[in-house]
């Protein structure tokens, strides 16, 4: 049974599941914070330290591509994609933040694997770090429940 059937606290529960975290650098304050907070989430949740593979990459541009690594191994049930774009000056803001989301959910299509993309847009610092540690546990529950719902579905 899946679908409205089956309430989303049936489906936060990690025991068993794989799953891989690729953290951006840039702005690296915030996405630690955002890493933490997913990590403490995802194990309340009950998966496994073991089972977390935890990556950096540069920035939010790289993020996509080693997404693409993990999943080519065919040993996770779900990914997380951790990033912080803070607008600047200059339109290179809009380039990061639609081409990383752009690759994120390439990559999961492709893979038909499940990917909470968490890569802040904000405005400023401030609404960022006003974000990363709810962010970060949202990460957690979105990837958990999701995994949990295609293994259901396939």
């Amino acid at each position: 049974m899946f679908g409205a059937d089956k309430g989303k606290a049936d489906r936060l529960h990690g025991k068993g599941l794989c799953i891989g975290i690729v953290q951006a650098r840039w702005n690296e304050p915030v996405t630690n914070a955002l890493a933490q907070a997913c990590k403490e989430e995802l194990a309340r949740l009950g998966v496994e330290s073991d089972d977390v593979t935890h990556v950096l990459v540069p920035g939010a541009l790289e993020v996509p591509v080693a997404l693409q690594a993990l999943a080519e191994k065919n040993r996770y049930d779900g990914l997380v994609a951790l990033g912080c774009v803070i607008r600047g000056e200059t339109y290179h803001f809009e380039l990061v933040a639609n081409e990383s989301a752009a690759g994120v959910t390439r990559v999961s299509l492709d893979h038909q694997l499940p990917i909470a993309n968490v890569i802040l847009t904000t405005e400023n610092l401030e609404q960022a770090v006003a974000r990363q540690v709810e962010k970060g546990v949202d990460a957690a529950r979105v990837i958990v429940e999701m995994a949990n719902l295609l293994d259901e579905i396939a």
